[in-house]
């Protein structure tokens, strides 16, 4: 056999036997794969850097749960998740708007009096089930919509944005 070709051969060994490893390592119980960031919080927080949170890190904060109706769904729905006033004042934020991005690009100002008048939400739950990340998921800005009639309209709707990845402190 050529030298070219037993290095060829060495190098597509080496190539497979970092694949098996890596899928064994990755099924293998009590391994557990590092959640992905389904959060970024950055701006005017303590520290000035931005924050990650996976699922894990975003339920380690008290929860909290808001029935309400929602232009989206059908009659009142249970929301669980993190008031947005909880995680940011544990973030140190300060500022006079957040400002919400979406996967989609979609961007939106929250202003922060919402925020504090407001038990606006970051839902991660609906009914008791994680929000898919197909419809809606895996975070949506939920406001309690059926406690204050004055939140049903446009502007406020506005700002339930769905598929949520990013917060920015302004």
């Amino acid at each position: 056999m050529e030298p070219r070709g037993m290095f060829r051969g060495a190098i597509a060994a080496i190539l497979i036997g970092l694949g098996l490893v890596t899928m064994l390592w990755t099924l293998s119980p009590g391994v557990a794969a590092e959640e992905a960031t389904i959060l970024v919080v950055d701006g005017q927080v303590t520290g000035g850097k931005a924050v990650a949170f996976d699922l894990a890190r975003l339920k380690s904060l008290p929860a909290i749960q808001v029935t309400t109706m929602t232009p989206w769904t059908d009659g009142e729905s249970t929301f669980e998740g993190v008031r947005m006033r909880d995680l940011l004042e544990r973030l140190g934020a300060e500022g006079k708007a957040v400002i919400a991005d979406a996967v989609d690009d979609y961007r939106i100002a929250i202003p922060m009096n919402d925020i504090e008048d407001y038990d606006v939400i970051i839902a991660y739950a609906m009914n008791g089930r994680p929000l898919p990340d197909d419809d809606k998921g895996p975070l949506w800005i939920i406001y309690p919509y059926s406690e204050h009639a004055g939140l049903q309209k446009d502007i406020y709707f506005s700002r339930s944005v769905w598929q949520l990845n990013r917060l920015t402190v302004e």
